[in-house]
């Protein structure tokens, strides 16, 4: 069997598979299972972190598919819950806008230089867990809509929107910092 076709990368691949189930969940108006196969892929999430990291089976295909296969997640839960109608679109073209902005930049510096590594700062590791209780607030707001958790979803939205565009600030920042000192 390969290295990378261990336990932990088999759960970031778990995870997806999942991503097209939970976007039609979504679509379908089946909102309480698109939460809980949301809550299966985070569980997938830290299981693999927690194998890959406590029984060494950390790779290098896992560290590019575990990255891909948070993006596609929460991507396609904002794109879903755009479709649907439950956000706004200025709000999913944040959120993907920027991660386009960072692909590009990254392919960019790859192409250019021989850098090729782009940990998570702390403003996007801020901004994934503000996307993640969004996304969350909306599924939940989609099952039980009552005028007190729709308050709550729509003000987490401009909190959402604004870690996600400073993170895009800071990454470009500290792109431009790192190219700089190179």
């Amino acid at each position: 069997m390969p290295r990378w076709l261990n336990p932990a990368n088999l759960f970031t691949l778990l995870r997806l598979i999942l991503v097209p189930y939970v976007i039609a969940a979504i679509l379908g108006g089946r909102h309480g299972q698109a939460l809980v196969l949301f809550f299966v892929a985070a569980v997938t999430d830290v299981l693999d972190g927690a194998l890959a990291r406590s029984y060494g089976l950390a790779t290098q295909a896992g560290a590019y598919l575990d990255p891909i296969a948070d993006k596609c997640l929460l991507s396609g839960i904002f794109l879903a819950l755009g479709a649907a109608g439950s956000v706004p679109w200025w709000f999913v073209v944040v959120v993907l806008g920027r991660d386009m902005y960072i692909l590009l930049a990254v392919v960019a510096v790859m192409a250019f230089t021989k850098m090729r590594k782009f940990p998570p700062s702390r403003w996007g590791k801020l901004s994934t867990f503000a996307q993640i209780s969004t996304a969350v607030a909306w599924m939940v707001e989609n099952i039980w809509p009552v005028p007190v958790l729709y308050a709550v979803s729509s003000a987490m939205l401009w909190v959402c929107a604004g870690f996600t565009i400073w993170s895009g600030v800071h990454y470009t920042l500290r792109g431009v910092q790192t190219l700089r000192a190179r």
